[in-house]
């Protein structure tokens, strides 16, 4: 089964088991001989595509971990120029999601299950034998978003009892005050923000430190 475009890695399936190895005509003199020589070939042929999968995978991921990603002039004759900028896209940003989720083996199988068999077995050996890897990028990569620092916050709730629009208000505010050092300066900061925008700070923290904690 072919898999549907837009599910996860399907312009992988394009990477033929053929490629590297033309069938040359046959000059044996008798048929099973001939078809013996076809299959050593065929074989041949499975052996190097799988090697060429983890080969391309893997300098994928050499990529991601901030050294050389793979050249498109060896992979010309499967994918045009545009396609292979795809596939690039398309495997890094799979491994950096199943990495970052932490997603179990069942999980990643079940976003392979429309690739054939050989081209499952090629990722999931090339996401164990380098998931640790992705891991320490991923944690250097949220590091290094910014290079400002929490040094100190304190808060101050108040209640406001009217405003321009309404006479009587009775609404809760919380004014939190954060000193950031940022390339050895520390500067303040001042928000003010109501009940319901402290929650979406609260849950936002939550889950960017949920993610933290599943890349350690």
């Amino acid at each position: 089964m072919e898999p549907e475009e837009g599910t996860p890695l399907w312009r992988l399936q394009k990477l033929p088991a053929e490629r590297g190895l033309q069938h040359s005509p046959c000059t044996r003199n008798t048929g099973a001989r001939c078809w013996e020589y076809r299959g050593d070939l065929e074989r041949q042929a499975v052996i190097l595509c799988g090697w060429q999968k983890k080969l391309l995978l893997h300098k994928i991921i050499d990529g991601i971990c901030g050294r050389t990603y793979p050249l498109y002039q060896d992979y010309h004759s499967v994918w045009d120029s545009t396609e292979w900028m795809h596939v690039l896209e398309d495997i890094t940003t799979f491994f950096k999601a199943v990495v970052g989720k932490n997603l179990s083996d069942e999980e990643i199988s079940q976003q392979l299950n429309q690739l054939n068999s050989s081209h499952q077995e090629a990722i999931m050996k090339c996401l164990k034998s380098r998931k640790d890897e992705i891991k320490k990028t991923l944690l250097e990569e949220i590091v290094d978003i910014s290079s400002a620092r929490l040094q100190d916050f304190d808060w101050q709730i108040k209640l406001a009892l009217s405003s321009d629009k309404i006479a009587s208000l009775q609404m809760p505010l919380l004014n939190l005050y954060l000193d950031v050092k940022e390339n050895g300066e520390v500067k303040p900061y001042s928000v003010e923000m109501s009940k319901e925008e402290l929650q979406k700070l609260i849950n936002s923290l939550e889950a960017a430190n949920k993610v933290v904690l599943q890349l350690k």
